[in-house]
């Protein structure tokens, strides 16, 4: 919002596209990233299969859930502007709390079920599954409905408070 703060001004702009706008701009920036994974991924011998298609899945599932925390945080740092460097900070721990760059099973069996309470477990795992493991995305339902679970409840809440905040921007910003 304070980035384009000269739009949320303007009395006839939709600012409720602005998230949106930021979340597929660097959805362009993810999709040339995947294809180029697939595109080593073949070169090393390993050619795409069916199970490759889930990355539409996972995408759009990070996508819904970015999106929610999206409009949580953009209506709320416009009236706490130190916010955004919280999140970059918490955006760092979480890379490393998320099984991304590690696997999961290098944690104790006891710790497992905290990894898997951060709903970007799912997505991350999900990435793992349709390259690596080739397992469907149903089959751990536990996971599927807590992630559309949480995700639903962020996006909800994400988008009650960017509209009920809405009519305060242009008089902030």
């Amino acid at each position: 919002m304070i980035e384009y703060s000269y739009l949320v001004k303007k009395v006839v702009f939709q600012i409720d596209i602005l998230p949106i706008v930021k979340i597929v701009s660097a959805l362009f920036v993810h999709i040339f990233f995947v294809a180029f994974i697939i595109f080593v991924y073949a070169l090393n011998g390993f050619l795409p299969t069916l199970y490759i298609i889930q990355v539409v899945y996972y995408s759009f599932c990070m996508f819904v859930f970015v999106l929610g925390l999206s409009y949580i945080t953009s209506a709320v740092v416009v009236f706490f502007r130190d916010l955004g460097q919280i999140i970059n900070i918490l955006l760092q721990v979480g890379i490393w709390l998320t099984p991304i760059m590690w696997q999961e099973t290098m944690m104790g069996e006891g710790i497992r079920w905290v990894l898997k309470l951060n709903p970007v477990y799912y997505v991350v795992n999900g990435y793992r599954e349709a390259f690596i493991s080739k397992e469907w995305f149903w089959t751990n339902p536990t996971q599927l409905i807590y992630f559309w679970f949480v995700t639903v409840l962020v996006f909800a809440l994400g988008m009650t408070m960017f509209r009920r905040l809405r009519v305060h921007f242009a008089d902030v910003l």
